[in-house]
């Protein structure tokens, strides 16, 4: 009976994980691919102010939930990979895990976030607003590349974890 709880609470977790890292990546992949480059169009003034909207929006959005309880759920399931080893498929749930929580959800500790920080506090010199916003569209779009293509690659982990446990 432990067993089938174990293996209850292993499935349903990386199902779970390999959803919400994939929403994660559509919401990252949205932002590389057609979000960022419509904001490069327009003129600085408007893109900053519609960038730090999102930026002020996501926090307080269901995004911000999925983002984290994703983060926690990698956790859960790289501690259930340690504690009950099944090789291939512990192998898969660890780099998935590792995956959403170092490339996916740290990277945007660590280099989105700070760009936002600075992005709002950019005053009304517009020669310095364009600077930092041709700066900005260029490291903030690479750092979400990254966290695009890790949160995918976590997503198929967890389903190719999912094939083989």
């Amino acid at each position: 009976m432990e067993r089938l709880t174990m293996q209850t609470i292993l499935i349903l977790s990386l199902v779970a994980a390999a959803i919400c890292s994939g929403l994660v990546a559509g919401i990252f992949f949205a932002f590389s691919t057609f979000i960022m480059t419509a904001f490069s169009r327009i003129p600085a003034e408007q893109g900053i102010a519609a960038m730090n909207s999102i930026n002020v929006t996501i926090v307080r959005s269901p995004f911000m939930g999925l983002f984290v309880a994703t983060a926690i759920l990698c956790l859960v399931i790289a501690v259930l990979a340690l504690i009950d080893w099944r090789g291939a498929a512990s192998f898969l749930m660890l780099a998935g895990a590792a995956l959403y929580i170092f490339a996916s959800f740290l990277s945007t500790i660590i280099f989105n976030v700070p760009m936002n920080d600075a992005l709002a506090k950019v005053g009304g010199n517009v020669t310095e607003a364009v600077q930092l916003w041709t700066a900005y569209l260029r490291d903030w779009t690479w750092w979400n590349h990254v966290r695009t293509i890790a949160s995918l690659l976590a997503s198929v982990a967890f389903v190719r974890a999912l094939m083989i446990v």
